[in-house]
């Protein structure tokens, strides 16, 4: 039977390993890892370690730690293609990606984009105030959707003489049924949307900002 970390990919072994050994390198600085990633982009590939601090890291940091763990990595040698490291802050918008990033950043203001238009909201892109997530849903206070100018604004739709004599002769006055509506309306608290999002709906979370 394989073990769990067999079916973790290369990619993820090489961001797991790199991190461990980057760990106490930053800590000797007061810094901790915020987020390790192994990407490609066109033909080369960059391992990059994302570090953080109170106040916000310096370009001295991400020197400093670029330094030594650059010689840890070429000693131990786990990643198989040559690649370029780069040391640096994950910068104001930075990516929510893991479960300690999200508990860091609640009550923070955040931006989701999600795979397709919310059903209530009809938007892809939400913004909100991040209040709670679990394994499966992320919970924000969304700002409700700004109006949208319709086309043709003020026309009114015409009635064919034909429907107005067939109602005038059946002698309808009555309303109309009103179906009910099968949405449910997302609950509202202080002018803002409560909303429950399925992680596996959503591409992305970042935290929010404003220059």
């Amino acid at each position: 039977m394989k073990d769990n970390h067999s079916r973790i990919s290369g990619r993820q072994q090489y961001e797991e390993r790199a991190e461990a050994i980057a760990a106490p390198i930053a800590e000797q600085f007061g810094i901790w890892i915020y987020d390790v990633e192994y990407v490609k982009e066109g033909q080369e590939y960059f391992l990059n370690v994302y570090i953080d601090k109170e106040g916000g890291v310096t370009i001295n940091d991400c020197e400093s730690v670029s330094r030594i763990l650059s010689d840890e990595l070429d000693n131990a040698d786990f990643i198989r293609d040559p690649y370029t490291l780069i040391v640096s802050s994950p910068g104001l918008g930075r990516s929510l990606t893991k479960d300690r990033h999200l508990e860091q950043s609640i009550g923070e203001e955040v931006e989701i984009h999600l795979y397709k238009p919310h059903a209530d909201l009809g938007e892809k892109d939400l913004r909100g105030e991040l209040t709670g997530f679990d394994s499966e849903r992320i919970e924000i206070l969304a700002d409700p959707p700004a109006p949208k100018k319709g086309k043709g604004k003020g026309k009114k739709k015409k009635t064919s003489t034909a429907a107005k004599e067939t109602d005038d002769a059946c002698g309808s006055s009555a309303p109309a049924e009103v179906l009910p509506d099968l949405k449910t309306e997302p609950e509202r608290e202080d002018g803002r949307i409560r909303l429950s999002l399925e992680r596996a709906a959503i591409a992305s979370v970042r935290l929010a900002f404003d220059f």
